[in-house]
């Protein structure tokens, strides 16, 4: 599977070794959390396949599938699954040892999800395109407008308190911004990785950043944990969510009971963090 965005991200994962994420993405599968409460819209982008998989094909006419749902054949994956990318492509998942003629069948028995999906994609806020002076922005887990920031020998812009050197203060500020931003995650996220992986007592090899188009976060059995830059744009607790998820990943390499019993004694307020990540990862293109 590519790196579409799966709109999974508060309905997430059905495990994929060494890479898991969600990305707020929209999926039905039985890798989503159990929950006491009815389970989340969008998944985590944690569940992105690493390798490469065959070619995608739409359902052939006739078998049901109605042309809208492209069907991808998985070797690792279990079960069935129906997800929906952020383009809006819905996906079915085959397992190894699944058919079309069944995965037609899940499509059709779970429509009525992929409906509402859809309609939640539709309503979701998203961000907008070009920012220029006066744009609101997602930065540190709420919107704020880009303001001209006191006079100075350079341009500059604030978003809140956080003050941010720009080359003009017209046109597209975005290209700008967003390297500011990614600079500061690769400060920022390796530090509190390290620090909640002395508390977790999980051991890490090594922390990357990097920008992830389909996933928050991802990890490898080595001990590397990569995560999104965007994530310095949402509020401390779902930053806090993301590499929490990663570390349990070191412990348990899939998605079981066991491995959210182990994510829900170390942050017992990750539904809260799907649900966020469910309303706006949108606003980070998620």
């Amino acid at each position: 599977m590519n790196e579409n965005a799966q709109q999974t991200f508060l309905e997430l994962f059905a495990p994929t070794p060494g890479v898991h994420l969600p990305s707020p993405r929209n999926s039905w599968a039985n890798r989503v959390p159990p929950a006491p409460a009815p389970p989340p819209a969008l998944e985590p982008n944690d569940a992105v396949n690493s390798r490469p998989q065959p070619p995608a094909h739409r359902a052939p006419s006739g078998h049901g599938g109605r042309g809208d749902v492209v069907f991808e054949r998985s070797a690792r994956a279990r079960h069935y699954r129906l997800t929906l990318r952020r383009d809006g492509t819905a996906v079915a998942t085959i397992p190894a040892r699944g058919s079309e003629r069944e995965a037609v069948r899940f499509v059709e028995q779970h429509r009525e999800w992929l409906d509402r999906a859809r309609e939640r994609q539709r309503h979701r806020p998203r961000a907008a395109e070009v920012w220029t002076v006066g744009t609101h922005v997602l930065w540190r887990g709420e919107m704020h407008a880009v303001r001209i920031a006191a006079a100075g020998e350079r341009p500059q812009v604030c978003l809140a308190a956080d003050v941010f050197r720009v080359p003009r203060l017209d046109g597209d500020l975005r290209p700008t911004l967003e390297a500011h931003f990614a600079r500061r995650a690769r400060i920022e996220l390796p530090a509190r990785t390290w620090e909640l992986s002395a508390i977790t007592g999980v051991e890490v090899k090594h922390v990357t950043v990097r920008n992830q188009r389909s996933r928050w976060g991802s990890c490898s059995a080595n001990g590397t944990i990569s995560l999104n830059w965007r994530l310095v744009q949402t509020p401390e607790f779902v930053r806090d969510y993301i590499v929490y998820h990663e570390l349990m990943h070191l412990r348990e390499m899939n998605h079981s009971d066991r491995f959210w019993a182990r994510v829900e004694e170390v942050c017992p307020g990750w539904r809260e963090a799907e649900r966020w990540i469910k309303r706006n990862g949108a606003l980070v293109g998620l």
